[in-house]
Parts: structure tokens; sequence; C-alpha cells
């Protein structure tokens, strides 16, 4: 009798790699609505493991303590724990990172590691960065974490937490005498699906900005201007 995979996800380009899964020892179920995932539910599908490549709802102690959920971060824990990690390391600077895949626990992004992968964020939109790291997610970790029994392994390394941006951070008028790379960079990582686009506001006017492309020494890309 196959065992069922649960991968519980929002993301449209999660949502069409999970349709791209394929492995006949298993069953592959979609969960992508927060009232699908509860305990009589799970109880009755009996997953062996339930993955999280992006769910925007905390996930209840009765599942992930009978249950063996698996979460991804993008940064190489324990460095990075905490909201926004792509966002925050992109204005650290940080462009060579890892994806990690761990146990969920109570503690924000403190589960036992199963797997790491190499991502790479210094180019691309949002939406383009989020395709890789789901690619690699879909093509390589989560086959992986299945095949092999991997044993998941204590977080090695001191803790460092980010903070969650909020919607007023995308103002560019934020960043302290920026250079070309990291404008460029500030309006890349807000332009995707369910981020506020970088901003500027002038005189009762809102200049949202997307689509940036940084070459030969300038930066290109798309503005849409609303009234406040």
């Amino acid at each position: 009798m196959k065992q069922n995979i649960v991968i519980a996800t929002i993301k449209s380009v999660n949502i069409q790699n999970f349709r791209q899964l394929c492995d006949k020892r298993y069953n592959f179920i979609l969960i992508t609505q927060k009232d699908e995932l509860n305990v009589q539910n799970l109880n009755h599908l009996k997953p062996k493991f339930i993955f999280f490549p992006h769910w925007s709802w905390i996930i209840p102690p009765e599942i992930y303590e009978n249950f063996n959920c698996v979460i991804f971060h993008t940064s190489d824990l324990p460095f990075g724990r905490g909201g926004s990690p792509i966002q925050n390391l992109i204005t650290r600077g940080i462009y060579k990172t890892k994806i990690t895949a761990l146990k969920a626990v109570q503690e924000l992004d403190a589960g036992d590691v199963y797997l790491k992968c190499d991502v790479d964020l210094s180019d691309g939109n949002m939406d383009e960065i989020l395709t890789r790291i789901s690619d690699v997610i879909f093509t390589k970790m989560i086959p992986q974490i299945i095949a092999e029994n991997i044993v998941a392994t204590p977080q090695i390394g001191k803790a460092v937490s980010f903070k969650r941006r909020t919607p007023a951070q995308s103002d560019l008028a934020t960043l302290n005498k920026p250079n070309l790379r990291q404008i460029y960079d500030f309006v890349r990582m807000l332009d995707g699906e369910g981020y506020p686009r970088a901003f500027l506001q002038i005189d009762g006017y809102k200049i949202e900005l997307s689509k940036a492309k940084f070459q030969d020494g300038k930066i290109t890309g798309r503005f849409e201007i609303n009234e406040k």
C-alpha cells in the first residue's frame, strides 16, 4: 500500500511544481487551505511526511507534535532565523546561502535539520528567486528526504535572528546613502507575489518600482504612480 506525502503550500510556483512530483511508492496530496490542515484530516491520511514549502499560518502543536512536519527556510540556520530571510540576507549583501529543511517545533526556525542545499540570491526579482528555491525543494530536497530516510540533527552554531520586514520598510528613502547595486537589490527583492513593492513618495504621490535591471552602470525598470 502506498504511503501518503502531504505538501502544504500557498505559492503558485510550488503548486505548479507539486504536479511534477513523481514517485510510484507514494501518493502526493496537496493542501492549500488553512482549514484543510487539521488533525482529523491528517489522522485519516496518516502521512509519512508533511512538507511546508511556503505556508502563511502557524502550524498547531497538535500537528507538529504528532506528524513529521518539515519546513523550509532560506538561510544557513541557525544564522537567519525569523521573518523575511531573503530580504534580510540581500540587504546585508549576502547572496550565497542555503535552503534549510528542518523539523517544525515550537521555537521559530529552531528545529533539527534534515538537509541543506545551496541557493544564489545575487540576481532576479522575488518571483524568480522563489522559483529557483521551489525548483531545488521539489526536484532535490523533498525526494532526497523521502528516499534516504534522513535523520534530522540539531542545529550547530550561534543563533542569529532576523526581524520580519514591514510594508513601511519598502520605502526607498529608508536606505542610507545607497549605491546603485543596493538600490537595484532593494527594488528586486520586493518585486514578487504577495510582497509590498519598493516605492518613493513625492508630494502626495506614491511611485512603485518593479522589473529592475542593472547593466551598463544604470538601473532600468517599470514604475507606477498613484495618488496616496
